[in-house]
Formats: C-alpha cells, sequence, structure tokens
C-alpha cells in the first residue's frame, strides 16, 4: 500500500474528504518524526512502538579489496510490533 493507497482507503473508512485526510496523515507523520528526531519514542496503541537507537561505530571489510574501513556511529529508527500485531499477521497465514 502507497501514500495514495492509504489516503484512499482512510475516506472511505471516514465521513472526511480527500483532502482532509491527506492532511491528517501528513500531520500524523510529521508528529512521529518530530517526536524521533528528539530521540523520544512513540506508541501508538495496539499497533507497535518506534523508538531511536544508536549504532556503535563498526570496522568493515570490502571484500574485493579488503580494505578495512571505519563506519561511524549513527542514530536508526527502530520499530517494534505489539504482540497483537504480530498474532494477527501470524493467524492470517
Amino acid at each position: 500500500m502507497n501514500h495514495q493507497e492509504l489516503i484512499n482507503e482512510l475516506t472511505n473508512r471516514t465521513k472526511y474528504s480527500c483532502k482532509e485526510v491527506s492532511e491528517l496523515v501528513g500531520a500524523t507523520v510529521s508528529a512521529i518524526i518530530n517526536e524521533l528526531s528528539e530521540e523520544n519514542s512513540v506508541t501508538i496503541s495496539g499497533f507497535g512502538n518506534f523508538e531511536v537507537r544508536k549504532k556503535l561505530e563498526r570496522v568493515l571489510i570490502n571484500p574485493t579489496t579488503k580494505q578495512r574501513m571505519l563506519v561511524p556511529p549513527k542514530m536508526v529508527v527502530n520499530f517494534k510490533p505489539y504482540t497483537s500485531l504480530k498474532e494477527k499477521m501470524n493467524s492470517e497465514k
């Protein structure tokens, strides 16, 4: 499902217009991004938890040249789904 398909699905399920739904989705995503950029976790009940984690620096070896490279530390977003979501996904297979 892409962005437009999500907007269309939410428009069909609610009484809001396509433009209103698009603005709501944009505001929701923006709020999540703002919280994550401040290194706060975001929990969406019934869905899961987004959190920012720091990946430590590490050494990689290029398999072709055998040259060692230092990869600097960086921040990454991690998502952990709720157990109920995992169970629902596994029961639909």
